[in-house]
C-alpha cells in the first residue's frame, strides 16, 4: 500500500515548493520558471507575490524584465493571463493551446461562423506585428474584412489563434498602460524554443505545487488526458487522507507536518489557491465559506496564511499620504501577531513613501 500523506504534510510539501517555507535568493526570472508562472490578469498584485517568495526582492527588477522581454504576460493556463519567462512563453503555449481553443469556440464560435480561421490568424498577425492593439482596436480593424462578423469576437479569435503577448507599459511597477497585445514570435524575436510535452509539464507541475493527483494537474492547466503522461513518468506514489493517489518527483523536498511556517499576506490571484482540484491543502473549511461571498464578482480576496493555512484576507486604503492595511480575522480567537509583523513590511514595499497604519478586524472583509 502507498504510504499515507497527511494533510498538513501535504501542506507543507506544497509551501516549500512554492518558496513559502522560506524566501529564497534565487533570479526573478528563475523563481518564475520554478512556479511555472504566476497568474497576473492584475497588472501589478502579482508583484507582491514575487515579495513572498524572494528575499529583498526589488519590484524594479521584475518590471525592467519586462521591458526587456525576459518576462512576458500572455494566456497560458487555465486560458488565464500569467506571467512567464520568454522561453516559458513559447515552450508552454502550443501545449495549452487547446484550451484557449475549447474556451474560445464555447464563447464565440457561432459569432465567428462563415469567418476562414486561417485567414482570420494571418490578418490578426499581420496587424498586431506593424503595431500592438488592444481587442478593441483590433476588432474595428478586423471588421473592415468582415464587415457582418462581430467585432469583440474577430479580437478573440485572433487571441485564440495567435499567441499573443500583453506588451509594456502595461504591467510595470508604478506604471500602466492600454491592454495592448503583440505577437509573441515577433514581441520573443529570435528566440526559437521547442515545445513543451506533456510530461514535461506535469513535471514542472509537480516541481512546483505537488505532490498533486492528476485531477489537480488538470486543474492548474486547464488541459485533460493527463493521466496517460503519468503513467509513463518516473514518480513515488502517496495516499492522501481523502484515499487518493498522490503522485510526485522522487527527490522533491516533503517537509515534516511540523515544520514552521510563516505568516504569509498573498495576492489576490496567487496560484497557490487555484492550482489544485481539492484546495484543503491550504484553505479551511471557514475559509472556502468566506470565499463563498466572492463568487460571481470576479474578485478574489486576498488571502493570509497563518501556520501554513488561510485564517483571513487583507485590504489596504490609501488617504492623504497614510496607508493601511486592515487584517480581516475570521476567527477571533486566532493570534495574528505574525501577520501584523509581515503587513508591516508589506507596507514597505506597497508604499514606502507613505504613514503605515495596521488594524486588526474581525470577520471577511467581504461576504
Amino acid at each position: 500500500m502507498d504510504p499515507l500523506l497527511s494533510r498538513r504534510a501535504l501542506n507543507r510539501a506544497t509551501l516549500a515548493r512554492q518558496l513559502l517555507l522560506r524566501r529564497t535568493g534565487l533570479p526573478v526570472v528563475d523563481v518564475v520558471e520554478h512556479l511555472g508562472g504566476l497568474q497576473a490578469q492584475t497588472p501589478h498584485t502579482w508583484y507582491t507575490g514575487l515579495w513572498n517568495r524572494i528575499e529583498d526582492f526589488d519590484p524594479a527588477s521584475a518590471s525592467g524584465l519586462l521591458e526587456s522581454r525576459a518576462l512576458v504576460r500572455m494566456a497560458l493556463q487555465r486560458s488565464t493571463i500569467h506571467l512567464v519567462s520568454a522561453r516559458d512563453c513559447l515552450a508552454m503555449r502550443p501545449l495549452v493551446q487547446v484550451v484557449t481553443e475549447r474556451m474560445t469556440r464555447t464563447t464565440f464560435g457561432r459569432r465567428l461562423a462563415g469567418v476562414d480561421l486561417d485567414e482570420l490568424a494571418e490578418t490578426g498577425r499581420t496587424l498586431l506585428a506593424e503595431r500592438p492593439m488592444t481587442f478593441a482596436e483590433l476588432g474595428r480593424a478586423l471588421a473592415g474584412r468582415w464587415p457582418g462578423s462581430d467585432p469583440h469576437a474577430l479580437g478573440q479569435g485572433v487571441r485564440w489563434l495567435v499567441p499573443l503577448a500583453q506588451v509594456p507599459p502595461r504591467g510595470l511597477w508604478g506604471r500602466s498602460g492600454p491592454v495592448a497585445h503583440a505577437p509573441a514570435d515577433t514581441w520573443l524575436d529570435g528566440l526559437d524554443v521547442p515545445p513543451m510535452t506533456a510530461a514535461v509539464l506535469v513535471t514542472r507541475y509537480l516541481a512546483a505545487f505537488g505532490p498533486a493527483t492528476v485531477k489537480d494537474a488538470q486543474t492548474w492547466s486547464g488541459l485533460t488526458r493527463l493521466a496517460e503522461a503519468v503513467e509513463g513518468m518516473d514518480l513515488v506514489r502517496f495516499r492522501g487522507e481523502d484515499g487518493r493517489t498522490y503522485y510526485d518527483l522522487p527527490d522533491a523536498p516533503r517537509p515534516d507536518e511540523d515544520v514552521p511556517a510563516p505568516a504569509r499576506l498573498m495576492y489576490d490571484f496567487d496560484n497557490l489557491f487555484l492550482s489544485h482540484a481539492d484546495r484543503s491543502r491550504v484553505i479551511t473549511g471557514t475559509g472556502l465559506r468566506a470565499l463563498g461571498g466572492f463568487m460571481g464578482t470576479n474578485v478574489m480576496p486576498r488571502l493570509i496564511l497563518v501556520d501554513g493555512f488561510t485564517a483571513g484576507d487583507w485590504t489596504v486604503t490609501r488617504a492623504r499620504g497614510v496607508s493601511t492595511l486592515t487584517l480581516h480575522r475570521w476567527e477571533p480567537s486566532a493570534s495574528f501577531d505574525e501577520a501584523e509583523a509581515e503587513a508591516r513590511r508589506l507596507l514597505e514595499f506597497l508604499a514606502p513613501g507613505d504613514e503605515h497604519r495596521t488594524a486588526v478586524t474581525d470577520g471577511p472583509s467581504k461576504s
